[in-house]
């Protein structure tokens, strides 16, 4: 089992291209209301601000700060979050990487996602 640290510097968590891409919508198809919808729950407006450095996380909840939560409660708001086209997932054998969808949320709805992020309170 890898270490926090050593999840950070997983160069498949870093953005290497490998593994198979979830279904999500395609941009054209990403809809205001099912964003909005997904980003109505406080545990996914949580994920929404771990994800929006950029990076890509594992899908373990203490890598999310999500430790209260059960594995499958956390699995649960992260399909939420990717059907509605907020964010990606890549599978890499057993692990599961996932990523904000900034560029194409931004070109969507321009300012969204800044606005979103910055009213968030933690």
């Amino acid at each position: 089992m890898k270490t926090e640290k050593e999840s950070q510097n997983d160069p498949l968590v870093d953005g290497d291209p490998g593994g198979e891409q979830l279904p999500q919508p395609e941009v054209a198809d990403i809809e205001l209301v099912k964003v909005l919808q997904a980003l109505g729950d406080p545990v996914r407006l949580w994920l929404l601000k771990v994800y929006a450095d950029g990076d890509q996380y594992s899908c373990r909840p203490g890598a999310l700060g999500l430790d209260h939560l059960h594995k499958s409660t956390v699995s649960h708001h992260m399909r939420i979050l990717r059907e509605s086209g907020v964010t990606s997932t890549r599978v890499v054998g057993r692990n599961r990487y996932v990523r904000l969808r900034r560029e194409d949320l931004n070109a969507r709805f321009p300012g969204l996602l800044d606005a979103l992020i910055e009213s968030l309170p933690y």
